[in-house]
């Protein structure tokens, strides 16, 4: 095993992809001459030159368009945004046409494509820069979307990405891309839509993905001193949603968190939320708690940021609610 950071794996992902199958290339903006914003592409423009490594303008719905076009015509296209908040302005592109061309075209076109880049908040970025919008992509049927939590995740997962028939949207977070974290040598993928359980527990299941299931993590350590047993779900792939995972979990312990970096209404806790009082109800022995930010457009203070976002602490309060413990 190879200790490398986040960054790296991605780029390590990409560039296999790349010399695995000549169909694949990447495009953005500052991917090629700049080495990516986050340098997450270093070295790639040297090794598969311009064609296939390639400087966009300030145009997000142009080279997305490009994307879908080059994808209906036999290339697997990645598409680096430099933050999903920029993705809005060619969300056209991604909704209504990448997510819905194999079934308008009778499945005479797959889209093998994915969109990859950061999302939610990584500091004071203020209110346009800070958005997660993991259940604005999830809400779309044709599209996947993954968010990662680990470098090892981040690798296989997008290795995975780049070779489904399917759109992907991978996101990833600015304030993780220097994580370190073990990588085997050779070749491997991690199945989409597959959850993963980071921690083992008997008291009670927090189901979390991305950057802030550090939080819950962190929580888990705190309430261990406890007597408190926590399970931690990360889902990774947020559609399609391993629910089998997160249900059989929750059968365990009966309890059941769900900590998510967005805003509450119509969140993806919502999701889980609603599937688990179907499917679990009678395995509840309490209230289900979710635990998102503020459901106001995040501050630029660090005063107030600091208040907006979840948690370690908002985890503890939520788990010892559910335990009935103060």
């Amino acid at each position: 095993m190879r200790t490398i950071q986040f960054r790296e794996a991605v780029c390590e992902a990409m560039s296999e992809e790349m010399r695995r199958d000549e169909s694949v290339y990447l495009m953005g903006e500052e991917v090629a001459e700049y080495n990516g914003a986050y340098k997450a592409s270093k070295g790639m423009l040297d090794e598969f030159g311009p064609k296939r490594v390639i400087d966009t303008p300030i145009a997000e719905l142009g080279f997305a368009g490009i994307a879908v076009g080059s994808a209906m015509n036999g290339c697997r296209p990645i598409v680096e945004f430099m933050t999903f908040n920029f993705s809005l302005v060619g969300i056209d592109q991604i909704i209504n046409n990448a997510a819905k061309m194999r079934q308008m075209s009778a499945g005479q076109f797959p889209m093998p494509m994915v969109f990859r880049g950061p999302t939610a908040s990584a500091g004071q970025l203020g209110a346009t820069h800070s958005q997660a919008f993991e259940n604005w992509f999830a809400n779309t049927p044709g599209l996947k979307v993954v968010v990662p939590s680990t470098v090892y995740d981040a690798k296989g997962l997008l290795k995975a990405a780049i070779r489904d028939n399917d759109p992907v949207i991978f996101m990833e977070s600015e304030q993780m891309y220097g994580d370190k974290g073990e990588v085997p040598e050779g070749d491997y993928t991690i199945p989409l839509g597959v959850a993963d359980i980071k921690r083992e527990g008997t008291d009670v299941t927090i189901v979390s993905f991305g950057k802030i299931i550090k939080e819950a993590l962190a929580a888990a350590e705190e309430l261990a001193k406890e007597g408190i047993s926590c399970e931690i779900v990360d889902l990774r792939t947020v559609r399609p949603m391993d629910y089998e995972t997160i249900i059989n979990s929750v059968k365990k312990t009966n309890r059941l968190v769900v900590l998510e970096e967005a805003w509450p209404f119509a969140s993806v806790a919502s999701e889980i939320t609603y599937m688990v009082q179907e499917r679990a109800f009678d395995y509840l022995d309490a209230p289900v708690q979710r635990i998102t930010t503020a459901d106001t457009p995040a501050p630029y203070s660090p005063t107030l940021l600091k208040e907006w976002l979840p948690n370690a602490n908002d985890v503890i309060k939520a788990v010892k609610k559910v335990m009935y413990k103060k």
